[in-house]
């Protein structure tokens, strides 16, 4: 037992303390509220993290852009003003043009579409991730993108001379396609805006309408699936390669838990927050089938366009994504 002391002793003073003593703490950045459901699966992950690890690893999560906003969280992650981070993929498609895959309207339709999709998306996004000193842990789309009508949808024509709300170059440029009138509205003054007369119909999700309380000037909803947006988290390279190799299996596993976790938290919530939807008065239909074929070929226009502009690495993604 006295040998037993001394040597422990020597490895102190040496500084050979034991590893599982040591303690580490990441501080993960987002910009969405505590009370998302892609935070709370955060959360989730970053205690089954400490537990993994016996401690080892403690992962803050610091929600609500009060470490750094959405679109400077990848940056903050790289100056090391945080170690790890959450945004959602379409804020890097600047410097990463294939992160704006999922964003392309009217190429997937369901959730089993878009995990497919993911699959031959990842590859391409870890590549990039690791270039820029990035490690990618998961990610987790949001409820798809429905349409949101005034009046009933039964052909395209049908939106000419409406009020379209849109808030990025894709939503305006389908409003524009439609022969609907572009109207910028944040998502905060959704509702607001419906009850001033200043929108007539809206590509979001069932749960957006929710939260912006939308029946009332609201009368449809369909669930066209127009496509999955999804959040990304990932870690400092150098952060996750200074993890015993324990503990980076530890993360990584839970960061599988956490994807497939995510993935299934947010397709109950699209069909919690339709059912919503139908209980306060929308009615919720399905887009007549020469209307739902006519957006798909405008989802095969976007997609060579988008294929065009980002090059031989989005045919990696849409070419084997079609022909399967």
């Amino acid at each position: 037992m006295k040998k037993l002391w001394m040597a422990a002793l020597c490895a102190v003073l040496l500084g050979h303390v034991p590893t599982l003593l040591a303690q580490t703490t990441w501080k993960l950045a987002t910009g969405y509220r505590a009370e998302s459901f892609h935070t709370q699966n955060i959360m989730q992950f970053s205690r089954e993290v400490e537990q993994a690890t016996r401690g080892q690893l403690v992962i803050q999560v610091h929600p609500n852009n009060t470490l750094a906003k959405l679109n400077d969280i990848r940056q903050a992650v790289a100056d090391g003003k945080a170690q790890a981070g959450e945004t959602i993929m379409t804020s890097l498609v600047k410097e990463i043009p294939i992160a704006g895959a999922d964003a392309v309207p009217f190429v997937v339709g369901s959730y089993k579409d878009a995990a497919r999709l993911w699959k031959l998306q990842r590859p391409g996004i870890e590549k990039h991730f690791a270039q820029r000193g990035l490690t990618l842990l998961y990610a987790v789309p949001w409820p798809p993108q429905g349409l949101h009508s005034s009046k009933p949808v039964r052909s395209l024509a049908d939106f000419k001379g409406t009020q379209m709300r849109t808030y990025n170059s894709t939503t305006q440029r389908i409003a524009e396609l439609l022969g609907a009138r572009p109207v910028d509205v944040a998502m905060v003054d959704v509702g607001k805006a419906l009850t001033e007369g200043r929108m007539d119909n809206m590509i979001t999700s069932a749960l957006t309408g929710v939260e912006n309380k939308v029946w009332g000037s609201i009368k449809y909803y369909y669930e066209i699936n127009g496509w999955f947006p999804k959040n990304v988290v990932f870690v400092s390279s150098g952060a996750f390669e200074a993890l015993t190799p324990e503990a980076r299996s530890a993360v990584r596993k839970a960061a599988a838990e956490a994807e497939a976790r995510g993935w299934a938290a947010s397709e109950s919530l699209s069909t919690s927050a339709t059912e919503e939807l139908r209980q306060n008065g929308i009615r919720i239909e399905r887009i007549p089938p020469d209307v739902e074929l006519e957006i798909k070929r405008m989802g095969e226009k976007f997609s060579r366009e988008w294929v065009r502009t980002v090059g031989n690495e989005a045919n990696q993604i849409f070419v084997p994504y079609y022909l399967q």
